[in-house]
């Protein structure tokens, strides 16, 4: 009952499927499925979840790869060429609240979020070479580690042999694409060399009838390097080493409005896939980060700007560990056993209370460590041929150590003078968390399936120590928050004819002490963390709200139409998320509203002809829901409809011509609406024209 796998298209997202097939072992299905799996064999577990797999392709950005996902979104609907990098955190399934992410990215089995804030760097994984992302819907990962109150995205590198490709693209608004993938085999093991680089001009994300003189292109250039080697040591153990690094540079259209990030991940990993005896991997990584951002205060006729708060420095580190092991326990079971480490360090430094002349007057340092320790078994029972039952839980052990915050003045008549120096006290905890679930082949073409699992998520070091703003709004931190707890059920059904495949799923979960971004205030004023907050803007603060509520539909589907037109598929997805937040205390006003940045309705479409040289044609359609921009619930974000599409043709077997166009009729996709009801909005009509070539 393993997922069937799609391929996205080289030229538009299209939407996914989750249905089973049938295989006789996990490499079977694996080979029929066309996903490389670089770790040990996928879990009989598995069966239970709502899973979809897809292929990925090397001109698609991978963050807009995995929109395609109905439920699946970031924070907000921009993408990695124009959203601020600390907003691109993910979630599936409503379960927001704020920036962090709610669903565990993995990278080969490492965990790819921020060691400082939880964010993902998008940019960074154009250079990889992928094959394919498998989401797996719901929360209680277990043998992933803690974090999945959403779900769980693992991406896998591709094994590519012998090879030499290169692809470039130019495309509206000065915009360039291009990349390099180089493999080769070396004695027994494999080398493979990614890079890629994207730069633009940009668009003006303020809508045109709000426009002044201070508004202005964003530009982005962002760049990446990864090497990865993958050897054999003995028949059934093998090495693989990842090394990767990768440069983002954007802003965000108009002065003091910059932004840069960068980062480097090296990952060493030894699996065993023995087909009779013991199987086990053991996994040591390291990331390291850095990031700064400017934020400017705009004024209320958008013809003057100045800056006003400035991250200059905000270093991070995060270090791991992970080991599983499955014994040869017989025929009908498997188990799983196994624990993981992980540790963030980091620290923000930056100015604020800037003078008319650009000079800080204020300094603030702030930051601290946390640590989470894993321990986990999960087992699945292959009752009958048609019933597999699995179960499993966790206990981890959690610290935040070493948080402070220090205020320095930096100007006279008191320079070097401290306004705050607080070090705040070391907090730890334990928590316990399971999941267990079924799978019941009814019929050969239908797959009934259910799971209920619990989950949990610490606060990142930014949700604790590091205030934020967004224009004239200002966000404090709050090293006093508890960490998510979530519990949830689904239900759902995969049937599969010939030329049909239908999933569905219904789903309940209740996340426990959400973290949002809860409004205290409003300006003008003197906020505590913050500082000044003008007229125009509002004071929050991150707070526990009392819980999440969110319930809802997915609708996956896939239909071959070969017996139409030769190699022709469709595909339609929709999600429906009914999110409602529970919250008393300073957050009561927003109780029983809907968590901001989740909208309630989220549907694609597309029809795809590929020939096996290249060749072909596809369109991709998506909507999503109107959604809120605050927790107020009083800016609200218009819902858009989206048109993809584009063409290739194969010249030879070598050489593939492509023109692609993203959002074909230029909707206004609303992504963020300012207290004083100034509107961005995302990509506009973007056209591109590329070759890609491949040496063997």
């Amino acid at each position: 009952m393993k997922k069937s796998i799609l391929a996205l298209p080289f030229l538009a997202p299209i939407c996914l499927v989750s249905v089973p097939v049938a295989a006789e072992t996990v490499a079977d299905a694996e080979a029929a499925e066309g996903i490389t799996v670089t770790g040990l064999p996928l879990p009989d577990a598995d069966d239970a979840y709502s899973t979809i797999e897809i292929e990925l392709d090397a001109d698609e950005r991978i963050e807009n790869a995995l929109r395609t996902v109905p439920g699946l979104q970031q924070f907000r609907r921009s993408d990695a060429r124009s959203a601020n990098p600390t907003s691109q955190g993910i979630t599936i399934r409503g379960l927001g609240g704020n920036a962090s992410s709610r669903a565990v990215l993995l990278l080969d089995g490492v965990p790819q979020a921020d060691p400082f804030g939880g964010w993902v760097a998008w940019p960074g994984y154009d250079a990889l070479a992928l094959s394919s992302a498998r989401i797996t819907r719901g929360g209680g990962s277990g043998s992933e580690g803690s974090g999945a109150i959403a779900g769980t995205i693992e991406l896998f590198s591709k094994d590519v042999g012998d090879l030499i490709e290169l692809g470039a693209a130019y495309g509206s608004r000065n915009s360039v694409d291009a990349d390099i993938l180089f493999g080769r085999e070396l004695g027994q093991g494999q080398l493979t060399i990614s890079a890629n680089y994207a730069r633009g001009d940009g668009f003006i994300p303020i809508i045109e009838s709000q426009r002044g003189d201070v508004d202005r292109q964003a530009e982005y250039e962002q760049a990446g390097l990864a090497v990865r080697y993958v050897a054999p040591l003995t028949d059934n153990t093998e090495l693989q080493a990842n090394v990767r690094a990768f440069t983002d540079d954007r802003e965000r259209g108009f002065a003091f409005s910059e932004n840069h990030n960068d980062g480097a991940d090296a990952s060493i990993r030894l699996v065993n896939r023995s087909d009779t005896g013991w199987q086990w991997s053991a996994l040591g990584y390291v990331q390291i980060r850095n990031f700064d951002v400017s934020f400017g205060g705009v004024a209320a006729d958008r013809n003057s700007v100045s800056r006003v708060f400035e991250q200059f420095n905000v270093p991070s580190t995060g270090l791991g560990a992970r080991f599983e092991v499955r014994p040869p326990v017989g025929e009908a079971i498997e188990l799983r056993i196994g624990g993981d480490w992980r540790r963030t360090e980091g620290e923000t430094n930056e100015n604020f209370f800037f003078l008319d002349d650009d000079t800080p007057r204020r300094s603030r340092n702030a930051g601290g460590s946390t640590a989470t320790y894993g321990a986990f078994v999960e087992a699945s029972l292959q009752a009958t041929e048609a019933l597999t039952l699995t179960g499993g839980g966790r206990i981890d052990f959690w610290t935040i150590d070493d948080g402070f915050r220090k205020e320095i003045e930096l100007i006279n008549p008191f320079p070097g003078s401290v306004r705050t120096d607080a070090q705040f006290a070391n907090r730890d905890g334990t928590e316990f968390t399971a999941r267990g679930g079924f799978a019941f082949e009814a019929t050969e073409q239908l797959t009934l399936r259910g799971a209920a699992y619990l989950g949990w998520r610490l606060p990142t070091l930014n949700e604790l120590f590091r205030p934020f703003r967004v224009g004239p709004d200002a966000t404090a931190a709050n090293e006093l928050l508890e960490p998510e707890r979530v519990k949830g059920a689904e239900l759902g059904l995969d049937w599969e004819s010939e030329n049909v495949s239908v999933g569905i799923t219904v789903f309940y979960n209740e996340l426990d002490d959400a973290i949002a971004n809860v409004t205290l205030d409003s300006g003008p004023g003197l906020f505590p963390g913050v500082g000044f907050v003008s007229g125009a803007g509002v004071f929050r603060q991150r707070q526990n709200l009392d819980s999440i509520e969110s319930k809802g539909i997915e609708i996956d589907t896939e239909f071959n139409l070969s017996s139409l037109v030769n190699n022709l598929s469709a595909r339609a997805a929709y999600s429906y998320v009914d999110a409602e937040v529970n919250a008393s205390g300073d957050a009561a006003a927003v109780d029983g509203l809907r968590p901001a940045q989740i909208p309630e309705h989220n549907a694609s479409a597309s029809l795809l002809w590929e020939q096996e040289n290249g060749t072909g044609a596809s369109v991709s359609l998506r909507y999503i829901g109107n959604q809120f921009e605050d927790d107020q619930n009083t800016r609200r974000l218009d819902d858009a409809f989206t048109v993809d599409g584009g063409l290739a043709f194969a010249v030879n077997d070598s050489l593939l011509v492509e023109g692609r166009v993203e959002n074909l009729f230029d909707a206004r996709v609303e992504t963020a609406i300012s207290s004083s009801n100034i509107i961005e909005r995302a990509f506009p009509r973007t056209f591109w024209i590329g070759l890609r070539t491949k040496i063997e």
